[in-house]
């Protein structure tokens, strides 16, 4: 179901189809149902579903009902790397190992990719930060999810899809800027930090996942899920940009982290919506912050 891309001399991404001629779409980090329903064949789709309370639910969602040749993306598998105890519950992977997911689902430079899942984004963004970081620009992620796509008409499908693998992607240097543990210790002060999660475990008052309760200190809580209107799509752009600029710091000087290093991409996200790049991710975030009994905590 995956659409050929091809370039145009405007900068857009060009759907060749043959039988339909093209239909052009912008590099947008969003896109909706009805825009994804109107193109004359599907990108390559990644369906990103996932519960961290129990691994194996997304991929059994996705056996029972995804969008047409949807891809399944496992977070744990594909999505994050091997764990240390010491290093965070979702560590990045190594690039060249990334790189190598990316080509197995087929993802090429010139193949557009629109990621889902059916938990807000949280994890579809996740898998458009990866791929932006692998340098590829031509992802955006499905607003409202699955049940967006439902509502707008779109069909589902059951069963298995199989992928059409490729080389790994290209190697290059990531293209997404990243932070680590002692890099972001030394600057504490001198950057905004911006937690994803909740406001209670941002707090301190419950941790169901790790093992310390609280944050780090200095940083500022914006829950992933107040970059979403009541039925699950993102706010207007206008809106997130007046949002993140009321801190009245410029997107470089923002580092973006959560629990595990996921839910903070919803937010890199959301600035990117609002037209606000350049902030960085805290890949290990609390999980990897908290486990080392020298790094200061922060509650309240």
């Amino acid at each position: 179901m995956t659409a050929k891309a091809a370039q145009a001399d405007n900068g857009l991404a060009l759907f060749v189809d043959p039988a339909h001629g093209t239909h052009a779409m912008t590099h947008h980090p969003l896109v909706t149902a009805e825009e994804l329903r109107a193109l004359p064949r599907l990108p390559l789709l990644l369906d990103c579903s996932f519960e961290l309370s129990e691994p194996a639910a997304g991929e059994r969602a996705h056996a029972l009902g995804h969008l047409p040749g949807a891809l399944y993306a496992h977070l744990d598998r594909d999505l994050a790397g091997p764990r240390t105890g010491r290093n965070g519950r979702h560590p990045l992977p190594e690039f060249a190992v990334f790189a190598a997911t990316a080509g197995r689902w087929g993802i090429a430079p010139g193949v557009r990719v629109v990621t889902y899942d059916a938990q807000g984004g949280p994890y579809a963004a996740r898998a458009w930060w990866m791929l932006r970081w692998l340098g590829h620009d031509d992802v955006a992620v499905l607003d409202g999810g699955i049940e967006a796509w439902r509502r707008a008409g779109g069909a589902i499908e059951t069963g298995a899809v199989a992928a059409q693998p490729l080389a790994p992607y290209p190697a290059q240097a990531p293209a997404m800027p990243t932070i680590e543990a002692d890099a972001l210790l030394a600057a504490l002060g001198r950057v905004r930090i911006v937690d994803a999660r909740g406001g209670d475990r941002f707090r301190g008052e419950t941790e169901p996942l790790d093992a310390v309760a609280g944050h780090i200190p200095g940083a500022t809580n914006r829950f992933f899920k107040d970059n979403l209107q009541a039925d699950g799509r993102f706010k207007p752009a206008d809106q997130l940009r007046a949002e993140f600029e009321a801190w009245g710091t410029a997107a470089a000087g923002i580092v973006h982290q959560c629990g595990s290093g996921v839910t903070a991409c919803h937010n890199l996200l959301a600035m990117s919506q609002a037209g606000l790049e350049g902030s960085r991710l805290y890949p290990g975030s609390w999980s990897e912050w908290c486990c080392d009994p020298a790094r200061p905590v922060a509650r309240g």
